[in-house]
């Protein structure tokens, strides 16, 4: 079974939470050596931190945490995000009709 762990129980820089479940965003993400560039747009279901299966990482536990998006896409299509150093999470515009959030 994996372990999960919410990113906003601890703040960030300056003690900003810039990402919150709700927000809708677009992730812009990067394999830096081949120069390939996709982004997805869609509203934060949920922000986390979750282990990897990864054995070789020497972290806490012997696992590697990895800082986690999880977006709905306009479409309904749930999407993970695994973000790193090349990922750019940015503020996306509403969609008409979209009220505020509560």
């Amino acid at each position: 079974m994996s372990e999960t762990r919410d990113l906003n129980d601890e703040a960030g820089p300056g003690g900003r939470r810039p990402v919150r479940a709700g927000d809708r965003v677009t992730v812009t993400q990067q394999i830096q050596n081949k120069g390939w560039v996709t982004s997805v747009t869609g509203v934060v279901e949920a922000v986390e931190q979750r282990k990897t299966g990864s054995w070789f990482a020497h972290a806490k536990d012997d696992r590697l945490w990895l800082d986690r998006l999880v977006l709905k896409k306009d479409d309904g299509e749930l999407v993970v995000c695994n973000l790193d150093a090349y990922s750019r999470v940015e503020t996306a515009p509403k969609l008409i009709g979209e009220g505020p959030r509560g």
